[in-house]
């Protein structure tokens, strides 16, 4: 089935999606994006997506593109036209297009919408998490506000990279202080000894991670205590367990930080067991 994309009120073949040269998301990296989980048939946790959008929009002062009812059944309309029963959904908000300048343009440019979407194998993310994940740590060099979801990753996309060169998976962001802050596009967590899950707090320093917030939903289910705090890059290296989350890995253990194995080098069965359990406590809007 070729790929369909959804570009500012047309559904056009992926191939011949296209955004204009002056699109403020391209010139300034001035524009937004959600990407939510697909998983069997079903959009997890679209009302908190949709709800975090909304805020990014609202710091950046970016209006919304269309009623909020309107982009949820472009959402769906772009799954069903791309024969998603497994996969992930993403979604663009910029300012619009204007001659450059690097001031607002007038409220009558109107912001630019793109809506993608693709198949992704459960079996493989499966595979994934039964084997886990390595971290290497890197400096903070990001800027403060990387609470709001905007399209301005080019630090994430360094850090990523060399990860990927030291043949990791994912990176975590360091602040002077020793203090993990996030990965370059997950949320990081620790188990402590005692069995207690921590997570920074979701405050100006991390980006509220839709997937932390519905993860939390679990641990309560679950009856496991969360605490929100910092914790360092030495602590995680002694912790009971290590994952990350994210729409795209769910729950994923880490095996293995800045060459150091955590605990025994494999999974826990924490991780593992939040990770069973999230379909069942998120929400799923039928796709």
């Amino acid at each position: 089935m070729p790929r369909i994309a959804y570009v500012n009120g047309r559904y056009v073949p992926h191939a011949r999606a296209m955004v204009h040269v002056e699109d403020r998301g391209y010139q300034f990296a001035d524009a937004v994006y959600e990407v939510c989980e697909v998983a069997r048939g079903y959009v997890i946790d679209m009302t908190r997506h949709l709800d975090r959008l909304d805020r990014s929009l609202r710091e950046l002062r970016i209006a919304w593109p269309m009623h909020r009812s309107a982009l949820q059944t472009v959402l769906r309309e772009v799954i069903r036209r791309n024969g998603i029963v497994n996969g992930m959904v993403y979604l663009q908000v910029s300012r619009g297009v204007a001659p450059r300048d690097h001031v607002f343009p007038p409220a009558s440019v109107k912001p630019a919408m793109v809506v993608t979407a693709k198949c992704i194998d459960p079996a493989a993310a499966a595979r994934r998490a039964a084997n886990g994940v390595k971290i290497i740590t890197v400096p903070e060099s990001r800027w403060e506000r990387v609470d709001i979801k905007t399209v301005g990753l080019l630090p994430n996309a360094l850090a990523k990279q060399k990860a990927k060169e030291e043949g990791a998976q994912e990176a975590w962001f360091v602040d002077p202080d020793g203090t993990v802050k996030e990965g370059g596009s997950t949320n990081a967590w620790i188990v402590t000894p005692e069995g207690r899950l921590v997570t920074r707090p979701a405050d100006f320093g991390i980006l509220r991670g839709v997937t932390r917030a519905t993860v939390m939903d679990v641990a309560g289910k679950l009856g496991l205590t969360v605490e929100e705090r910092p914790f360092s890059v030495e602590e995680a290296k002694a912790a009971r367990e290590a994952f990350i989350t994210s729409a795209t890995s769910l729950v994923m253990p880490v095996v293995e930080i800045d060459g150091r194995p955590v605990a025994n080098g494999h999974p826990g069965t924490v991780c593992l067991t939040l990770r069973e359990a999230f379909f069942d406590v998120a929400e799923k809007t039928v796709a």
